[in-house]
């Protein structure tokens, strides 16, 4: 019978460290020991996607495009020296070109502030300003005012009419012509006391007009100069400007008188005419009764409310006696002649008709023929 041999194994100590070992279940092999050159070289190799390669370390492979002689290698000729190319950088698309900056309001362009820039250093001096407008032969002396930027052209008329302006030293007058070797001369107080909007209330006489000039009749803006103002009228200094684009905010009939208000402030007209408007205007009329006998409380009714005129029912007014033979009317629209032709609806004739008020302002102790400047404390709302 044969008999089996073990081999005696050897103990740890003693086994070769070259000596190859079966494989462990469950444990991983070792790794195998890399020398820092293979390292380096697996590290590089991983990171040659993401990174240009050092200069000289290897070649860098030419794409079709590129070597295709007809359209050059691509290459920039000039030694590495010249260039200006970050090789350590990632690579990205080209940058965008800076935008010039633009001059802010009221700066010069670039050219211009450049230009400045240079004389002023070299003449060791400030840049000069721009010249002042010249003056020709023959100009307004009004253009020439507007053009320098003095006054506007409807100022440089106020204060030429008002004798604010001197030319080598005499009065100026509306639509001189000047030379260039004229001197003007603008007193100080067109400066502090330049023409403003403004409101003027007038007790209109009979035989005046409101507006334009009708058969004869004199507009009652001509009422208005400084020898008509109310004595008593304080505050505002008369000036002639004030007499430009004055226009009547409302009307009054020929036969009529009382309160009437001229205007240069478009927002004054339009609450006082506009079609919305809701002021108040108040007058006292002295009427006869066309047929012998007292009038009869129906007929004030009817005044009140419930007439036509013109095939339109007129807005609702407040009618009542003022004594026996005057009627109070205040009224919130103004038709033609409207008072005069609902009184004759109603069989009484007008005698006269004297505005007293409009809004909160009333006309007072005001003088017929005399006129006043609006208050600042008063307003027709």
């Amino acid at each position: 019978m044969a008999t089996l041999k073990l081999k005696k194994e050897k103990p740890p100590a003693e086994r070769s460290r070259t000596e190859p070992r079966g494989p462990v279940r469950g444990i991983a092999a070792p790794r195998k020991q890399r020398t820092l050159a293979e390292a380096q070289a697996e590290r590089a190799a991983r990171t040659a996607p993401n990174r240009r390669p050092a200069p000289g370390t290897e070649p860098q492979a030419e794409s079709p495009r590129r070597s295709d002689p007809k359209r050059g290698t691509g290459r920039d000729p000039r030694p590495d020296a010249q260039r200006d190319v970050r090789r350590d950088a990632p690579l990205r698309g080209p940058a965008a070109p800076r935008r010039p900056r633009l001059p802010e309001r009221g700066e010069a362009p670039a050219s211009r502030r450049d230009a400045a820039a240079r004389n002023a250093t070299s003449t060791g001096r400030a840049p000069p300003r721009p010249a002042a407008v010249p003056v020709r032969e023959g100009d307004r002396l009004s253009k020439y005012m507007t053009a320098r930027g003095i006054a506007s052209r409807r100022e440089a008329d106020d204060w030429i009419a008002a004798g604010w302006v001197r030319v080598d030293g005499k009065l100026a007058v509306l639509g001189q012509r000047i030379g260039p070797e004229a001197r003007i001369d603008i007193d100080a107080r067109a400066r502090t006391e330049q023409a403003q909007r403004v409101t003027i209330i007038l007790n209109k006489p009979v035989g005046y007009v409101s507006g334009q000039a009708e058969d004869g009749y004199e507009p009652a803006v001509v009422l208005v100069k400084p020898e008509n103002r109310w004595p008593e009228d304080r505050g505002i200094s008369f000036h002639v400007g004030h007499l430009r684009h004055l226009a009547p905010a409302g009307r009054l009939d020929i036969d009529s008188v009382g309160l009437l208000v001229l205007t240069q402030d478009g927002r004054v007209a339009k609450a006082l005419i506009g079609e919305d408007s809701r002021v108040e205007k108040e007058y006292l009329v002295r009427v006869r009764r066309i047929e012998p006998g007292p009038v009869p409380p129906e007929d004030i009714a009817r005044l009140e409310h419930g007439l036509e005129l013109d095939g339109q029912p007129l807005k609702p007014a407040k009618v009542s006696w003022a004594n026996e033979d005057q009627l109070r009317f205040v009224l919130r629209e103004g038709r033609k002649r409207q008072i005069r032709r609902m009184c004759e609806l109603v069989g009484l004739e007008v005698l006269g008709l004297k505005r007293v008020r409009i809004g909160s302002v009333v006309l007072g102790k005001l003088p017929a023929g005399q006129w006043r400047y609006l208050r600042s404390d008063e307003s027709f709302l």
